[in-house]
């Protein structure tokens, strides 16, 4: 099961009275189960950017908590600063990160929108994917004449809000809720202090792109001829070079050509299409979804090309380093690493790596540990200064637990103890766990192997699997004995009034419903496992044929095992239909265990005996 976790990244409208930003801050602090990642500070800007992660519904209420505190400290009518702003909360933006989607995310910026303007009176407006008006998607397009043009713009019918009262409130101004993608913030290293050169490789690589120029002198882009249109004199120039002798050629061009339009480009760089006259012609950089400019940082000693990347499914990490090694090769600049500055998704990271794996023709299907570390030398992450996995990769999946943090030597003395748990359901889930890890090494042990190299998707696709299922069932060794201790903790429940009897009873059916569902799923895991060490002993390396039939020994026990702690639940469970329909699902799940460890079997035999008619 995938840990659910949502950035929140509150930006307020204060930077330089300390005092009043830890009190904000720690509002939102002391929601259970928040984690304050950052807190940035800016003086001149007079503004501080404040990074939460949490599960949905706690991201929320720390939200909601920070966004009160903040209007009860923060007095606009004094406030200056460098920074765009309307609102004591200026923005709070929501973003997925790991177990949630961009429909979670918008649905939690609209309940605390409306949670804000109702409880604290205060003017909301949504934008970005949360927007309900395509034209406040844009915080810019909303935030347009700040906090001093509120007293007008409160007068508009057209700007009332979505939430909240349409009045102006000199104190606390308005806020912007929304959510939108994780934003990476990344830079690329170069082996030169010249900002120039980061930033003639920064406008190739970003969206906006840059004036088209011509015939450069030196191997720098920025050296060439500028090209600009000459309406006045019928001469019309693409983003390519070419040029026509009217508007309607360029644009004939450019549909047949380019499947664009000239005026989708021309308002693609905010040019006025009657305003052409000696205006530069403009081309997009190589990615969406990425900003960048170059600059000078004394302290590495060294230029570095800063970019955003606004949405990394669409651009990554990977893909901006490796043009940009492009570019400098072209350049004679070197690309030396790259830093994150933050933190990183772990999607994205998994990505980058996986994306490095696949061009090395290695199997994908490592433990993802590996794949994160595979992204960190492939990108150059540690080239300025270490890369901290655990700190830096946010949504990071561990199976460190409290049982499976132990040693191998401890586990075993923990289980032969005279306590209760951990028991049998921890140990089969351990036992599936360790069946899906042989499944992987024997896929991943023939992937290597050029004989078999037409079976390599199979084979990777089976190691990709059959880590998941490694991961979670190693995760339900602790599940197992957390939800047996949550049985207990309602035996303890106090007996003595006929209204605690029931409250108890109803405690321990909750539990013991609860208790089944994990060795359950476990079950539905080994069975899985099962089928992976099935398929390798078909499609794998001979000489690893024992490993696969170990592997399927182990996932069989894992599933008798999981099955038998479900049983045993059952028993105290008082819920019929519920008790039938998990009863009707082991029985298939062990009919088909059977089956699949018969063919493995089989098949471990089968190659005994073809091994020893060689002998």
């Amino acid at each position: 099961m995938v840990e659910q976790i949502v950035e929140c990244v509150p930006n307020i409208s204060e930077g330089r009275d300390q005092a009043k930003i830890d009190e904000i801050v720690a509002a939102a602090a002391e929601v259970p189960g928040i984690q304050v990642l950052d807190v940035d500070t800016g003086a001149e800007t007079n503004r501080t950017v404040i990074t939460l992660v949490g599960a949905p519904l706690v991201i929320e209420e720390a939200a909601f908590r920070l966004i009160e505190r903040a209007q009860e400290l923060i007095d606009m009518r004094e406030h200056t600063g460098a920074h765009a702003r309307h609102g004591a909360t200026d923005v709070c933006p929501f973003i997925p990160v790991a177990g949630v989607t961009m429909d979670d995310c918008v649905a939690i910026a609209h309940k605390l929108g409306q949670r804000v303007g109702e409880e604290l009176g205060i003017p909301v407006y949504l934008y970005d994917r949360a927007a309900k008006r395509e034209d406040r998607r844009s915080l810019a397009v909303v935030r347009k004449g700040e906090y001093e043009a509120l007293p007008s713009k409160m007068k508009d019918p057209n700007f009332a809000p979505d939430f909240g009262p349409h009045e102006f409130l000199p104190r606390t101004g308005v806020i912007t809720i929304g959510a939108r993608e994780f934003l990476i913030a990344y830079n690329v290293n170069l082996n030169t202090r010249n900002t120039d050169h980061a930033n003639d490789m920064a406008q190739e690589l970003r969206e906006k792109g840059r004036a088209v120029r011509l015939d450069p002198t030196t191997v720098y882009y920025s050296s060439g001829r500028l090209l600009r249109y000459v309406p006045s004199q019928n001469l019309w120039p693409s983003f390519t070079g070419e040029v026509f002798a009217s508007r309607e050629q360029l644009d004939a061009h450019y549909r047949e050509a380019h499947g664009t339009t000239l005026a989708d480009e021309l308002a693609f760089f905010g040019q006025g299409p009657d305003e052409l006259e000696n205006a530069f012609v403009m081309k997009r950089g190589m990615f969406e979804e990425c900003r960048a400019v170059g600059w000078m940082i004394p302290e590495y000693g060294r230029a570095q090309i800063s970019i955003n990347l606004t949405n990394f499914r669409v651009t990554n990490m990977q893909d901006v380093v490796e043009a940009s090694r492009l570019l400098g090769a072209e350049r004679g600049i070197a690309v030396t690493g790259s830093e994150v500055v933050g933190v990183v998704p772990y999607e994205a990271i998994r990505s980058s790596g996986e994306s490095y794996l696949e061009k090395q023709g290695s199997s994908r299907g490592i433990p993802s540990r590996d794949v994160v570390e595979t992204a960190v030398q492939s990108l150059g992450l540690a080239d300025i200064s270490p890369f901290d996995i655990d700190r830096s990769v946010l949504g990071l999946p561990t199976t460190a637990g409290t049982l499976t943090g132990m040693k191998v030597c401890d586990f075993a003395d923990e289980v032969s103890r005279d306590s209760v748990a951990p028991g049998g359901g921890s140990i089969s889930a351990l036992a599936g766990s360790l069946a899906a890890g042989l499944a992987s090494m024997v896929a991943n042990i023939t992937f290597a192997k050029r004989k078999y190299r037409k079976r390599r998707p199979l084979l990777e696709e089976v190691a990709m699997q059959a880590q998941q299922i490694k991961d979670d069932l190693m995760r339900a060794v602790d599940r197992d004995t957390e939800a047996f201790n949550d049985i207990i903790a309602a035996m303890r429940l106090p007996k003595d009034t006929p209204e605690q009897k029931v409250a108890r009873k109803t405690a321990i059916e909750t539990g013991y419903q609860a208790a089944t569902e994990v060795p359950l799923m476990s079950a539905r895991l080994c069975l899985r496992s099962l089928e992976l060490c099935r398929k390798v002993a078909q499609k794998g390396l001979p000489a690893g044929i024992t490993d696969a039939g170990v592997g399927a020994l182990l996932a069989r026990a894992g599933l008798e095992g999981s099955i038998y702690n479900v049983r045993i639940n059952l028993a105290e469970v008082a819920d019929h239909a519920w008790v039938e329909k998990v009863n009707k699902e082991v029985h298939d799940l062990r009919l088909q265990g059977a089956a699949l460890a018969d063919e493995s079997a089989h098949l471990v035999e089968k190659q005994f005996a073809l091994n020893a008619e060689v002998s």
